[in-house]
């Protein structure tokens, strides 16, 4: 994939590289060596699966104050770096049209979600879809349960074709010229020491004592 093919399979082989790698992570250290396009998508998909495992330790009821707080630390990292990736995803696209020499007509619609954004919202439903076909799997669970979680994960399916659909067509658009692709720029404050305000002026206070 590091050049894109504009046809339903460039969506599909997404998807399919992201739920591979969700069931890959669950057993060895979630890491990549892709390049290009697929590294992009890689790195994204890597940040949101270690959001999804903080956010469950966050909730644990065991778990001490002094763990939350660390988990805490982690999740505004990965989520810093989940927004990095977005855009960098959108900044290689970017990229390709320009080496393809592919210019938006005068006057093309934009579209309100970018393909790093809608790639970053797969990346989550199929973590959402793995840990779904858990519970509907889950031998230790009643069978409402199951019944209840397998409900839930053919709406999750049908969600998963939708997105597929809407990202194929939104590429589709971008590389026909029809819609123009701007990176839309998180600008995340609060790991800036310069601009989250506890920051600075803790950092302020610290030098004046």
């Amino acid at each position: 994939m590091t050049s894109l093919q504009l046809s339903p399979a460039a969506t599909v082989e997404i998807d399919t590289l992201l739920a591979d790698l969700v069931a890959h992570w669950h057993d060895v250290e979630p890491a990549h060596t892709e390049a290009g396009l697929r590294g992009k998508v890689c790195d994204l998909h890597r940040f949101n699966f270690l959001l999804w495992h903080e956010e469950d330790i966050a909730r644990a009821p065991d778990v001490t104050d002094a763990r939350i707080a660390e988990v805490k630390r982690a999740i505004d990292k990965y989520n810093q770096a989940r927004n990095d990736a977005i855009e960098k995803v959108d900044d290689w696209l970017i990229g390709e049209l320009a080496s393809r020499g592919i210019a938006p007509r005068a006057g093309a619609p934009a579209a309100t979600e970018t393909p790093g954004a809608a790639i970053d919202r797969l990346s989550i439903l199929e973590l959402r879809r793995y840990h779904m076909r858990e519970q509907a799997e889950r031998a230790d669970a009643t069978a409402e349960h199951r019944e209840k979680a397998a409900a839930r994960m053919e709406v999750l399916d049908a969600q998963r074709d939708h997105l597929l659909e809407s990202l194929d067509r939104l590429l589709g658009e971008i590389f026909a010229g029809q819609r123009p692709l701007r990176v839309f720029r998180q600008m995340k404050m609060y790991n800036d020491p310069t601009m989250n305000p506890y920051l600075y002026k803790a950092a302020k206070a610290a030098k004046a004592a």
